[in-house]
């Protein structure tokens, strides 16, 4: 199958596809006698892989890790479940940064007034160091 296929079936855009096969990501793929790029079952099942662990917010880095665990017949699932507690720990302090600013933009906009008035207490904080 070619590019746009590939992209279509897996929610990617060609231009992922393509960076992700340039870092490593995605095992080598054949060309044809014109140059393009031949894609099978194995691509298909590896970029859906990446696609969900994308989603998941999974670094390239920590992507790379999770596939070379993949293709190791003899990992151990300790180490998956040790990246992915780390992953955990990072999401969870974003949660964290995320709620406090937004008890902070909360605050802001409950002390701006909305009319029609120049003044603005949330352009005020905006512009404060």
């Amino acid at each position: 199958m070619n590019i746009s296929q590939i992209a279509k079936q897996t929610h990617l855009s060609a231009k992922q596809i393509r960076d992700y096969e340039s870092i490593g990501l995605l095992n080598s793929v054949n060309r044809s006698s014109s140059g393009y790029r031949v894609y099978d079952d194995s691509h298909v099942k590896r970029l859906q892989f990446i696609h969900q662990a994308r989603q998941m917010d999974f670094s390239l880095a920590e992507i790379a890790q999770l596939l070379a665990l993949q293709d190791d017949p003899n990992r151990c699932s300790r180490d998956v479940k040790t990246l992915t507690a780390k992953h955990i720990t990072q999401l969870d302090q974003q949660i964290e940064n995320l709620q406090k600013m937004r008890k902070t933009l909360q605050v802001w906009h409950d002390n701006c007034r909305g009319d029609d008035n120049a003044d603005c207490h949330i352009l005020q904080k905006l512009t404060e160091h």
